[in-house]
């Protein structure tokens, strides 16, 4: 597609628009390189893509693709054998669990919709769960490495909290002592050592090293020797814990490289699923629908909108071309609506071509063009020296060196800014040119020449932009097949100019112009009529024929649903009887186990009698199974809406979804399936005692399986919010005394919004920023209510 149509067809402000959808930078890199496709199938495959993904968000909402960054740096590092940062072990760690939860997100039930593209991108996914898990249970935060990491990183940090613990208490006992020689009755720290702060003239009182002195040199900090030893014995832990730390983030540095190629192809599709759902979100705030793609040259645009103007101000316009015609000319006055109709036209091609939704209704197509061309605007150039109509000129004699048969050309004013008539004359010329090579075009115009060539060209129609006599305002719709008519002497007798001179203008005018006029009255209350009326009855037609074939597909699936119950219920219940007969026949054994042991023959042949009737008993239930059980249970008398039922024809219980009607019949909803039964067949359900149990124990057991940490990082403030009021009110069912927040460092706007948020939220009774050892800053620990 040549650049300078989608320049002046303004479709980088579209890109623009759906970068805001997107999460990630690459997603972004991949909306900026957008531009249409140059074949039918990737087109439609595209188009497929994104609306399988806007009918995602419509029915299960965002997918799970929260703190996903672009680790590509990070891996490289990896490859080459080098150690990854905290920072960049927890952006891969975010990478691995949102692959995770995508493939876990585009699971599905049998019964449920399929969506075959995105479907078949998220199976390519391979979730790393060891190296997630591991990376979360070792990395805190940004800058923090867990207690978790390993036992040896836990026992020197337990051993540094006790010898700074000891150090402490020393060193007050110290200062204490020591209190006359020093400047403040506390203790100090230089590097990572203890130090107190001596007045300069006692120095030599307090035995120790000198570490450092104040700017005036008043002040000597002396480490005294009593906690050298001490003071060493915590820097050779501190060593220890960092050279822990360097084999932690090594290990795990080698499980990246060795996951590499992994998580790269994992990375690559979440990319794409952050694309193509940047284009849904966009296509539902347009709600926009995915057009057809017609090979032949036909368009037909249903309501269409321009998708840069506020939906409260844009009109929508119905815009065909190439089935009885393949050229339209589109007349009125200026500010009328000629420049967006044109303009909306060549845009929503754009984004279709590029696998775009379009705003407009549903059913409505685009053509398959390899080009969009479009002059449009005044782009004079000073510098050249080129005036208006040489620089329009210019870029029609370019236009003109490409045109094809696959080709849709957009002229705005074609012909303006020279003599009427030259100007009418090389217009037409123009046209014909392009028209004879098999192009669509689209012009607007105010040259009557041009109206009337249109009128009695074949293949060549007129439109124009309605105007409202009464409001002197354009109305912004489009009328195909009636030319504009000069509004100029309707306009000036509103306006108040005197009859007389009104009389005057006409009769300067030719009597052809003035009966030309009157034609193009006669047309726009004849034939725009008869052509709308058409139109729609063809597009009801369609409608209506799409409505059936979706129903018919729906009553194919309810009745494969219907049969795979059956027969799971006869399976069931055969395997149920077959389990009776075994049990039946061990007891029968050990019957006569117990007979030979001196149970008399007699008791024998009475074994033998019952073991016979409890065998035809069970054969006559198993031939029964196809039946209906009419019997069972109570007959409900007294039908109510919305009430649950038993029906012993599927052996499942069902919800009463309408009242009886002539016929007796009800429909119920039996899962996915509704269907017509006779009120007579429906019998009371009982719940059982080991049925509420269960449910007691499934919502106990739900609760318990509460974790006592959530993890916040990736998600904007608001969601952060959200989840963490969700999992505050979990923890709080499930009696959990205290609980982690993990936010993350960063800039502290989530931990600003997250500590907000707790401070009027019910079951918080106190909350703390995480110490040493806890995740620091990166983490908020709270305090439920008991």
């Amino acid at each position: 597609m040549n650049e300078r149509s989608l320049r002046v067809l303004e479709f980088y402000k579209i890109k623009e628009k759906i970068k805001k959808y997107a999460r990630t930078n690459a997603g972004k890199a991949r909306i900026d390189a957008l531009e249409p496709y140059n074949n039918l199938y990737e087109i439609n495959n595209k188009l497929e893509e994104t609306n399988e993904a806007l009918e995602i968000l419509i029915t299960k909402g965002n997918p799970p693709l929260e703190g996903l960054f672009d680790i590509h740096e990070g891996i490289e590092r990896a490859k080459k054998g080098g150690t990854l940062t905290p920072e960049q072990l927890l952006k891969v760690g975010g990478m691995l669990r949102a692959s995770r939860n995508m493939k876990e997100f585009f699971q599905r039930e049998e019964v449920e919709k399929a969506y075959e593209r995105l479907e078949d991108l998220a199976y390519i996914l391979v979730p790393v769960k060891s190296l997630e898990n591991e990376i979360e249970r070792s990395i805190v935060s940004e800058e923090e490495i867990s207690d978790k990491a390993s036992q040896t990183l836990y026992n020197i940090r337990r051993s540094l909290k006790e010898k700074n613990s000891s150090v402490r208490e020393k060193i007050s006992s110290i200062v204490k002592s020591n209190s006359k020689y020093l400047q403040d009755d506390l203790y100090t720290m230089r590097g990572d050592r203890y130090v107190l702060p001596v007045k300069s003239e006692y120095k030599s009182a307090v035995p120790g090293l000198v570490h450092d002195q104040s700017s005036t040199g008043a002040t000597f900090f002396i480490e005294p020797m009593s906690l050298v030893n001490l003071n060493n014995e915590i820097r050779e832990l501190v060593l220890k814990e960092k050279a822990e730390i360097d084999r932690i983030l090594t290990a795990l540095s080698l499980k990246v490289k060795d996951s590499g190629e992994q998580c790269l192809s994992n990375l690559k599709i979440l990319i794409e699923f952050d694309f193509i759902f940047a284009k849904a979100r966009y296509a539902s705030k347009l709600n926009a629908v995915k057009p057809i793609v017609r090979e032949d040259g036909i368009f037909n645009i249903l309501s269409g909108r321009h998708p840069l103007i506020e939906n409260d101000k844009v009109v929508p316009s119905d815009v065909y071309l190439g089935e009885d015609f393949d050229t339209l000319m589109i007349t009125g006055p200026n500010t009328g609506g000629k420049t967006v109709t044109i303009k909306t036209v060549g845009l929503l091609h754009i984004m279709g071509l590029s696998g775009l939704l379009i705003p407009a209704r549903d059913n409505s197509s685009i053509a398959f063009f390899n080009e969009v061309f479009a002059e449009i605007g005044d782009e004079q150039s000073i510098e050249q020296s080129l005036s208006t109509f040489s620089s329009h000129m210019t870029n029609i004699v370019e236009i003109m060196k490409h045109v094809d048969d696959k080709s849709l050309v957009l002229f705005d004013e074609i012909g303006s800014g020279t003599d009427p008539a030259e100007g009418a004359a090389l217009a037409v010329s123009i046209l014909e040119t392009l028209r004879s090579r098999g192009a669509k075009l689209i012009a607007t115009t105010h040259y009557s020449e041009l109206k009337a060539y249109a009128l009695k060209t074949d293949g060549v129609e007129n439109a124009s932009v309605e105007f409202d006599i009464e409001t002197l305002r354009p109305t912004y719709r489009l009328l195909i097949g009636v030319p504009g008519k000069s509004n100029a002497f309707e306009i000036s007798k509103r306006l108040g100019l005197v009859e007389g001179v009104i009389k005057r203008a006409k009769s300067y005018m030719s009597e052809e112009n003035l009966q030309f006029e009157n034609l193009i009255r006669d047309l726009q209350e004849k034939s725009i009529i008869a052509k709308r009326d058409a139109r729609e009855a063809k597009i009801l037609k369609e409608e209506a024929e799409q409505l059936k074939k979706r129903f018919e597909d729906k009553l194919e699936r309810l009745e494969i649903t219907r049969d795979k119950a059956y027969m799971d219920a006869r399976r069931e219940a055969k395997e149920i009887i077959a389990n009776a007969k075994d049990e039946a026949d061990e007891i029968l054994k050990a019957m006569r186990d117990l007979e030979k042991m001196g149970i008399s023959g007699g008791g024998r042949q009475r074994l033998e009698e019952e073991r016979k009737k409890l065998k035809e008993s069970l054969e006559n239930k198993e031939k029964g199974l196809h039946k209906m059980k009419e019997n069972e249970g109570e007959v409900i008398t007294n039908i109510i809406l919305g009430m649950e039922a038993f029906l012993p024809s599927l052996n499942q219980k069902v919800i009463v979804i309408s009242m009886p009607d002539s016929r007796g019949e009800v429909q119920v909803e039996a899962g996915i399936m509704k269907i017509n039964v006779k009120a007579k067949d429906l019998r009371k359900t009982v719940q059982t005692k080991a049925e509420k149990v269960r449910k007691k124990r499934e919502v106990k057991l739900n609760l318990s399986n509460v974790e006592s940490r959530v993890d916040l990082r990736g998600l904007d403030a608001e969601e952060a919010c959200y989840k963490a009021d969700k999992y505050l009110d979990d923890a709080y069912m499930a009696n959990l005394g205290e609980v982690t927040i993990v936010h993350g460092k960063g800039t502290g706007i989530l931990r600003k919004a997250i500590n907000d948020m707790l401070k009027r939220h019910p079951h918080v009774k106190s909350y703390r920023l995480g110490v040493y050892g806890e995740g620091g800053d990166g983490v908020t620990m709270v305090e439920l209510k008991a």
